[in-house]
């Protein structure tokens, strides 16, 4: 019992200490982010301040000029040293907020189109002068603290402008980066996993077939010995149909992980194989099911009989549990398309909680006190890596439909 419950515990997928790394992982992410946008914005706030001193002076050197405080050797300083160090947009416009005239000397790291006449340079840097105001207030020069003479508007520099959009080009890179690591975490956590089933099946598979094998070698030799002896006779043929049944499942698991043999079948057959299967067994069961099948009578796809036939038997026990008020009908219902064929397989059982719906392929998961949750993952695994195939969860309204819908190409 506690190994039992030790492997039902593993088959179940919940590692708190794998949750946790996650956790951890997620966090540190956001860290770093939040970081990076700290120390990015307080970057470009300081140059934004660096920038907005430069305009200043820019500005309190023109009203200097203006003031009439400026010698010859101030008005070198002025055009030599500081028009020349700046780096960001500026445009000057009178008390009216209209670019000066002439509109070349009222403004800087501005391109403008040459070959355009003058008022559609001035509507060019009039569009520019509200960008910049969105950005910083004008600086006002004033003729003795009390006449405004003209504004100083200033933009961004590219600089600045780069460094914003830093931050989201990081995350872009980041996310980017994350979302490689997810998915070839996940394809090799997939690959480890597909591994470890395909090992452990092939392994089921080898450590069963020499004792079927064997104990059919012993039937054999006892149905001669009884020869004569009905009761005996027809125990030894149910033993027989019991060894040659545990041997086709030998088989089944022997297929996982190879590529197999797909033909031309009719579909219609192999359900109705299975059907034939469980109505000998249902009786046993206690429960009064019906097994129904609408169906043209001939439906070909290319498909690997003795696995098909294992994925409808897995489905439709599925659906017998579900059936747990003793009566209740299981429809297998095939259409035909242009390049692909549907089989659905309905039951009257309690269906799926909304809650479990992305969790029933999930190798592990089951809602029934007894099983290992196996059935509906190795089925989905058959239909869809071995078939190219789909198979999913059509519907599901508890107490009247429950559909699981196979999808195959033709």
């Amino acid at each position: 019992m506690k190994n039992t419950s030790f492997m039902k515990s593993a088959l179940s997928g919940s590692i708190p200490l794998s949750s946790r790394l996650k956790i951890v992982l997620l966090v540190l992410a956001f860290a770093i982010i939040a970081g990076t946008l700290f120390y990015t914005h307080d970057l470009v706030r300081e140059l934004s301040l660096k920038e907005k001193e430069v305009a200043d002076l820019y500005a309190k050197s023109f009203e200097y000029i203006a003031n009439g405080k400026a010698g010859e050797g101030d008005y070198n300083f002025l055009f030599t040293e500081i028009i020349n160090a700046i780096d960001f947009p500026i445009v000057m416009t009178d008390r009216n907020n209209e670019p000066t005239i002439p509109y070349k000397a009222c403004y800087k790291n501005i391109i403008l189109d040459s070959t355009v006449s003058k008022a559609e340079q001035r509507l060019i840097l009039k569009k520019h002068v509200i960008e910049m105001d969105r950005i910083h207030p004008p600086i006002t020069i004033a003729y003795q603290d009390t006449i405004v003479l003209s504004y100083l508007h200033y933009g961004e520099s590219n600089l600045i402008i780069q460094l914003r959009r830093l931050p989201y080009i990081e995350l872009g890179v980041i996310a980017l980066f994350i979302l490689i690591g997810y998915i070839s975490f996940s394809y090799v956590k997939r690959s480890e996993q597909s591994n470890i089933w395909v090992g452990m099946a092939r392994e089921t598979a080898h450590q069963l077939g020499k004792p079927i094998s064997s104990m059919l070698g012993w039937v054999e030799l006892l149905k001669e010995q009884s020869r004569g002896d009905t009761k005996a006779t027809n125990t030894l043929l149910d033993m027989e149909n019991d060894l040659f049944r545990l041997q086709k499942i030998a088989d089944r698991f022997s297929k996982i992980g190879s590529k197999p043999d797909l033909h031309k079948e009719n579909l219609r057959d192999i359900i109705n194989k299975v059907i034939e299967y469980f109505q000998r067994r249902i009786p046993h069961t206690g429960k009064k099911v019906h097994l129904l099948v609408e169906s043209p009578k001939i439906v070909h796809a290319p498909v690997n009989r003795e696995l098909f036939e294992w994925v409808i038997e897995n489905l439709t026990k599925n659906a017998l549990d579900a059936i747990e008020n003793g009566e209740g009908t299981i429809l297998y219902s095939v259409s035909t398309h242009r390049d692909f064929v549907l089989i659905d397989i309905s039951d009257t059982g309690k269906g799926v909680d909304n809650k479990h719906r992305k969790d029933v392929f999930r190798p592990g998961f089951s809602t029934k006190k007894r099983g290992w949750g196996l059935g509906l993952s190795l089925a989905k695994r058959i239909i869809e890596s071995h078939h190219g195939g789909k198979l999913f969860l059509r519907e599901s309204n508890p107490g009247y439909k429950t559909t699981f819908r196979i999808k195959l190409n033709r």
